[in-house]
């Protein structure tokens, strides 16, 4: 089974590798470990849902076990738009080769390749090793090896001790140029050099370097029936560290100017005036912006875009709400929704909600139906009864880690 992906130019791709059968997690006779239900959800879910909830990320490419079909739909119910399948091949290798292909229709400048059995990646380690990709170089989170290693021998005996010096282990996400890491695949396919272990030593092997950043800790790979457990412990005492609710509020207001159309909530709205500012003059995103900086304490809209500053000259507005969202999500926080109400005597709006509903959602990465659009007139009394201006506000609830103070 296949889903359908919107076609958009985006910077990052993901490809998620889940064709394995997970036998040594007991696969055989429970079912496929990304399959398995940790705090009440399949781990392949949680695992998509860190990455789709990041905002530099665009499409996801799943390689999946042709027997998997049913259990891979059920799993990413409600995440069609942006994640698709593929049919894996007979070793971890072929099936990134194979999603990696299915990527070209969109082309990205950046790849993402991440065990799906991997459910803890958060979104500092997906920031760094993200900003750390570029045309010359790909990217391996990894951490220090601490452990006294040793060697053994054939008649399991300690043959010597290992220094550890400038050894380090591997983890995924492992980030790439996506033209590189894609023609590296086709050529060690080509040359049927098939024994790679991942995906950073097939770039060597190509000669990609590859930078070393800091991984995480916390992201474990599930393994044996007991990491099954232990993640299922894990995820719940996340879920449970996380009360610290914070709503943020935002309010702009724009004057009319000779034009032919107004942006609002990113939807530009066929108008026989348009809203003057430095930027689009999105009032709705421009106050949504203000209610995300809110929730952190990291200022207004006019702390990180100050409207003196001639590079935001036009600037469409949803790269300022992108930014908040970027903030937000590196301290922590998950977007629980959003409200926006736009007060104007015209356009009207109605109309124009549901595109304005999509058009939030791929901004702050939440399904459609934690967004609120309304909009509502002021009884033509003041500047927008006189329909010299429109105004708005937004209200923002965020969900960050920790607890309240006493």
């Amino acid at each position: 089974m296949t889903h359908e992906l919107r076609n958009e130019i985006t910077g990052v791709a993901v490809v998620l590798v889940a064709a394995g059968r997970g036998e040594r997690a007991g696969g055989l006779t429970t079912g496929p470990k990304q399959y398995r239900t940790i705090a009440g959800k399949p781990v392949i879910r949680h695992t998509l849902e860190h990455f789709l909830q990041h905002p530099a990320i665009g499409p996801v490419v799943v390689a999946i076990h042709e027997d998997d079909a049913a259990l891979f739909a059920d799993a990413v119910k409600g995440l069609e738009e942006r994640v698709s399948s593929v049919t894996g091949g007979s070793t971890r290798q072929a099936s990134t080769l194979r999603a990696l292909e299915a990527l070209s229709t969109w082309n990205p400048e950046k790849v993402l390749i991440h065990d799906a059995v991997r459910p803890f990646v958060d979104a500092k380690l997906l920031d760094r090793v993200i900003e750390a990709i570029d045309e010359d170089h790909g990217v391996l989170p990894a951490l220090a090896v601490s452990d006294t290693l040793k060697r053994g021998t054939e008649d399991k005996l300690v043959g010597e001790t290992v220094s550890r010096e400038n050894l380090f282990a591997a983890q995924t996400p492992q980030g790439f140029p996506y033209a590189r890491i894609h023609k590296a695949h086709e050529v060690a396919h080509a040359q049927s050099f098939m024994d790679f272990t991942d995906d950073s030593a097939i770039a060597e092997w190509a000669g990609l370097r590859m930078k070393l950043v800091r991984g995480s800790a916390a992201n474990t790979k599930i393994t044996w029936p007991e990491d099954l457990q232990a993640a299922d412990q894990k995820m719940k005492a996340l879920s449970m560290n996380y009360p610290d609710v914070r709503t943020g509020n935002g309010y702009d207001v724009h004057s009319f100017e000779d034009g032919e159309f107004v942006t609002l909530c990113g939807v530009q709205i066929p108008h026989a005036k348009k809203l003057s500012g430095h930027s689009d003059a999105d009032v709705g995103l421009h106050a949504l912006t203000d209610a995300l900086l809110a929730t952190c304490g990291a200022g207004d809209i006019g702390t990180h875009f100050p409207p003196s500053d001639p590079q935001w000259k036009g600037a469409a507005s949803h790269l300022f709400v992108e930014h908040a969202v970027k903030i937000v999500r590196q301290r922590g926080g998950r977007i629980a929704n959003a409200d926006i109400t736009l007060i104007c005597e015209a356009p009207r709006i109605g109309p124009h909600r549901e595109a304005m509903t999509a058009e939030l959602a791929r901004m702050l990465c939440i399904s459609e139906d934690r967004i609120s659009v309304k909009a509502t007139t002021n009884e033509k009394l003041g500047f927008v009864g006189r329909e010299e201006g429109i105004a708005a506000i937004a209200t923002a609830s965020v969900v960050y880690p920790g607890q309240l103070p006493e």
